[in-house]
């Protein structure tokens, strides 16, 4: 049994000409059949000339559909083609030429409109995939550089990127700074720094700076690569309704065969008939799914949200609870200070300067954001001597003669600093992660950081409940006063803190056993149990990122939360469109098989009404991909500025830091 999807790909099979060859091919006919009513008109006696020319007009225009029905019954297909052969057959067999070549031009010419029409929305998803540059620029070992194919590319290979070129493969920039566009990949409407170090992915463009990149992914593994083949799979997948379609279409042709013969029974009118198998072609039905959901995966690329599958797609319209990680997807997963609380006599500035002096020679994220926060604030960071870390306690320097001492109280007071010092209290109770910092054997204050929350995170979980969500939680296997702080901060009223992974899937799934269809969002690098447990499962960030794409349904190629909310909604869009197309194409068919079996309907008329039915269902669908346009970039902080702007007195929150937090909240 052929499926309504391959019913109307067959349909307008007419061979391997392209689309403009067959317009000729319409526009000859037409000429022809419209020469036979001026010879009559102007010429008379010349009546069998004009058949002729009307003749010849409907066989040109009738021999694509014609040779496509003869190639499917062949094949033991019996589909809609059939019913426009032999409606324009009869229409021949009654000497009606005129009337078959009208009929098989609107019908050809219906056909090149909706191709074209259709593929708009695909064309999208293509001219999204397909921005890899063919040739690249790549360094050769003796200096200087070729120009060769991007196919030719090799991991390892280094390519010279000038300003408004297109990056040709994934690779790591080496050498320069630049401005990209990344809005192919990631959706993201602002271009983005990039400096060396940076990741860069295929088909992005090169705005302002010279660079020189690294290839690490070429041709299909890059991200483009991925993306482009996740989205040209996901249009071959099919919705429920599609699949309960594709059971009885099979028996569409002989039902519509038999209403036929039985108005021939019972009138006697070819007329009736030739305009019943006409009308009777179930274009504007069979597009009904395909060109909305079609739509909606363009509109769903362009804004950087990558889904695998259209039942995904469809089953986002009725998710209502929403799980969300806290590392990584509430927030950023990148520490900051958040509080400086020096002892008395000892000014903030002076807090950091000592402490980022004695941490300037570890790695560690929390020194790495000690570091950073001084560098904004243009402290001046005296150097060290002699270092040691002891890991996951602290680090010894000696500076400017003094012995620094950075890390947890308990490391600090084995170390032999006065242990009442140390008792400053408040930032673990806030949910901050401290940091004691000593001099000389002298505590001089503590430094509280925290994971900051992404700025769109309390605007994205607010426009989930507007749109009815009913459960939003966030799980974390972070200490609870950390996940509750968070929590406050985005709006989230629900929370599980110190799961482990274990503990997570069974959150997850207690929310579908309550009867709740449940999103799970992550970062997609150790949230993968959790993900799968959901009804669907979002991977952030995946730009780069084999794990995230792999490990859940649905993708964002950057890291705006906002798209969820903008998801829910174009789901719940594509729903109403294909309802609409639904009722409209089934309504088009019942009414036109009622008006053409009382004889309401001329088969030209027919034809016409066929062509305006597929167009409404096809312009209607592709409304969404208009979808998500009110986007908007997220402000960042700045927090040089906030630093600059600061004064701060003993064990006060530094205003840098706050503005920072209230930034991100």
């Amino acid at each position: 049994m052929l499926s309504h999807q391959q019913l109307h790909d067959h349909g307008h099979d007419h061979g391997p000409e392209s689309a403009e060859s067959r317009l000729v091919t319409a526009m000859i006919g037409l000429v022809l059949v419209g020469n036979s009513w001026l010879v009559e008109w102007f010429i008379a006696g010349s009546g069998g000339v004009a058949d002729a020319s009307a003749l010849i007009g409907a066989l040109v225009l009738g021999f694509p559909i014609l040779r496509t029905a003869y190639r499917d019954l062949r094949r033991g297909l019996l589909t809609i083609n059939e019913l426009v052969a032999i409606a324009i057959l009869a229409a021949v067999a009654s000497g009606d030429y005129r009337t078959a070549g009208v009929v098989a031009f609107f019908m050809l010419l219906g056909e090149i409109i909706e191709t074209r029409t259709a593929a708009g929305a695909r064309a999208s998803i293509e001219a999204l995939v397909k921005l890899t540059p063919t040739k690249a620029r790549r360094l050769m070992a003796l200096g200087g550089e070729e120009q060769v194919d991007a196919v030719h590319l090799r991991v390892g290979d280094r390519v010279r990127l000038y300003p408004g070129d297109n990056v040709p493969a994934d690779g790591v920039i080496r050498v320069g700074d630049s401005t990209l566009n990344q809005a192919t990949v990631t959706g993201e409407s602002l271009p983005v720094d990039k400096a060396t170090g940076d990741e860069v992915f295929a088909g992005t463009q090169n705005l302002t700076g010279l660079l020189e990149v690294q290839v690490t992914r070429v041709g299909r593994d890059t991200t483009l690569g991925r993306v482009r083949e996740l989205i040209l799979s996901a249009e071959q997948t099919k919705l429920p309704i599609m699949r309960i379609i594709d059971q009885y279409m099979g028996y569409y042709t002989p039902l519509v065969l038999v209403i036929a013969a039985l108005v021939w029974a019972f009138t006697y009118d070819m007329y009736r008939v030739i305009a019943i198998l006409v009308v009777a072609c179930p274009c504007a039905f069979i597009l009904a799914t395909p060109t909305a959901m079609v739509a909606a995966l363009a509109a769903a690329a362009r804004l950087g949200i990558l889904v695998k599958n259209v039942g995904d797609m469809e089953l986002a319209a009725r998710l209502n609870a929403f799980v969300f990680d806290k590392t990584g997807t509430l927030t950023t997963g990148q520490l900051a200070v958040a509080r400086l609380a020096p002892v008395a006599g000892v000014s903030s500035a002076e807090l950091l300067r000592w402490a980022a002096a004695a941490e300037q020679g570890s790695r560690h994220p929390t020194a790495l954001a000690v570091l950073r926060l001084a560098r904004e604030a243009e402290v001046p960071v005296p150097s060290s001597g002699s270092f040691a870390e002891t890991a996951g306690q602290g680090v010894v320097a000696e500076v400017e003669g003094e012995r620094m001492l950075v890390g947890r109280a308990s490391w600090l007071r084995r170390q032999g600093v006065d242990r009442r010092e140390l008792d400053l209290g408040g930032g673990e109770e806030e949910g901050l992660s401290v940091l004691f910092a000593a001099r000389g054997g002298r505590a001089l204050g503590w430094i509280g950081l925290r994971d900051q929350t992404r700025a769109e995170s309390r605007e994205c979980l607010a426009a989930l409940s507007g749109l009815g969500v009913r459960r939003v939680a966030m799980v974390s296997g972070d200490r609870r006063a950390v996940a509750e702080r968070v929590a406050a901060e985005v709006g989230c009223a629900e929370v599980a803190a110190e799961c482990l992974p274990q503990d997570k899937v069974t959150f997850v799934r207690q929310l579908r056993e309550a009867g709740y269809r449940v999103a799970v969002v992550g970062d997609g690098v150790n949230d993968a149990p959790a993900l799968a447990a959901g009804d669907i499962g979002i991977a952030m960030g995946a730009a780069g990122s084999d794990v995230a794409i792999h490990s859940a349904t649905i993708a964002l190629m950057n890291n705006d939360l906002r798209r969820l909310p903008v998801l829910v909604r174009l789901s719940r869009a594509a729903r109403r469109v294909i309802n609409q197309n639904f009722l409209f194409g089934l309504g088009f068919i019942v009414g036109g098989l009622a008006l053409a079996s009382f004889g309401y309907l001329s088969p030209i008329v027919a034809a016409i009404l066929h062509n305006a039915g597929s167009l409404v269902v096809v312009f209607n669908s592709a409304r969404l991909v208009r979808q998500g346009e009110e986007l908007h970039p997220v402000p960042g902080p700045n927090p040089t500025a906030q630093w600059a702007a600061s004064t701060v007195g003993p064990g006060q929150v530094t205003e840098s830091a706050g503005a920072q937090v209230s930034s991100a909240t």
